[in-house]
């Protein structure tokens, strides 16, 4: 099989100029045209360049391009002009089809459960006798092989130097779906709670560290309203919405499952005076109307993730409005913390440090 390099910024019609195409999407552009016309599912490693190389190529047919992150949403529905007949959906699940042709491009990092599920959801997604494609950027790869071979009686393979192409036909439906979503209980207090979540949802199965200590450090009263940013599964909201009376939280994450874990936990605990928000920016939460912010944000981003966590707890808190967040790199927050609350204090708890601050607008 020959070896084809991969372009940086174009497909081989040399259409889409922008942002460098990543390996595993350059895969899925090159066969765009190879593909048969129809309804096509696909997700991006990028900013949706391979849907609309398809529909370059078939310009009858119909895209939709599936994220489980509003913000990468945003970004590629925003990048190019699009043709007709492309939706970009951020949803906890694909729209249920059928497709003619299901397309997911993979990075080598990612999580494994993830992968799994979503090549599940796209074989039943599939028509019969539709086309199913596969790419990762990792040029050794065997994992998706001896995966799809669990459903399909034939897969090829297609090895290139900046990554592997997997193609099959689907010829039968699936004989056993599993299931990859997760109730796991964890204690606050004197009271038990349970949380649900499932691949791509922080933190799955498991209360997260980072979490359970800021339920351990955080004070709550009676009728305060509680901004959770990046609720993740929804453990510290839910705990926060437990702890006291006529309390409401507005829970926030770009993640759609987030959002789904939170509100279906909540419904399970029983717990009520909770809102949630599909949001990445902080665009969707009121300003200077939360008496506390909680927060365990990420660390890669290079801290731009912390900073717009600080930004939005700037302006979501009340006067006095208490913000906590907690970290494993206290140093950053020292350094930086400052510029949106001058007034703030670091307290080491066991392996984090848990960062807090009194919002006092200037006069």
């Amino acid at each position: 099989m020959p070896r084809r390099k991969s372009s940086r910024n174009t497909s081989q019609s040399g259409e889409f100029e922008g942002p460098r195409i990543r390996p595993q999407e350059q895969l899925l552009i090159d066969v765009a045209a190879e593909l048969p016309a129809g309804r096509l599912l696909c997700n991006t490693a990028g900013r949706g360049q391979f849907a609309r190389a398809y529909m370059a190529a078939h310009p009858e047919a119909s895209a939709d391009c599936w994220f489980l992150d509003v913000f990468q949403r945003d970004q590629a529905r925003d990048a190019a002009e699009s043709p007709p007949g492309i939706e970009y959906l951020c949803t906890p699940d694909p729209p249920e089809g059928p497709y003619d042709v299901v397309a997911w491009a993979f990075g080598f990092r990612g999580e494994t459960e993830l992968k799994r599920e979503m090549l599940q959801a796209g074989y039943l997604r599939l028509a019969m006798g539709g086309r199913y494609v596969i790419s990762t950027d990792d040029a050794d790869d065997q994992w998706f092989h001896t995966e799809l071979k669990k459903l399909f009686d034939k897969v090829t393979r297609r090895p290139f130097k900046q990554g592997v192409l997997y193609l099959a036909t689907k010829t039968n439906e699936l004989a056993k779906q599993k299931s990859y979503d997760c109730e796991f209980a964890f204690r606050d207090r004197e009271r038990l709670l349970y949380a649900y979540s499932r691949p791509s949802v922080f933190s799955h199965r498991r209360i997260d560290p980072g979490a359970r200590t800021l339920i351990n450090v955080m004070e709550i009263q009676p009728g305060q309203r509680i901004l959770d940013l990046g609720c993740g599964a929804g453990t510290v909201g839910m705990a926060a919405l437990a702890r006291a009376e006529d309390v409401s939280v507005l829970a926030v994450d770009c993640n759609p499952r987030a959002i789904e874990s939170i509100t279906r936990g909540a419904a399970k605990n029983e717990l009520t005076g909770l809102t949630t928000s599909l949001d990445a920016l902080g665009t969707t939460v009121p300003e200077a109307e939360f008496d506390l912010v909680l927060a365990n944000p990420p660390y890669f981003s290079n801290y731009r993730i912390a900073s717009l966590f600080l930004e939005i707890a700037r302006r979501a808190l009340k006067p006095r409005g208490q913000v906590v967040v907690v970290t494993k790199t206290p140093h950053w927050f020292e350094e930086h913390m400052p510029e949106y609350f001058p007034r703030m204090n670091l307290t080491p708890v066991k392996e984090y440090v848990v960062a807090t601050a009194e919002h006092r607008p200037r006069r």
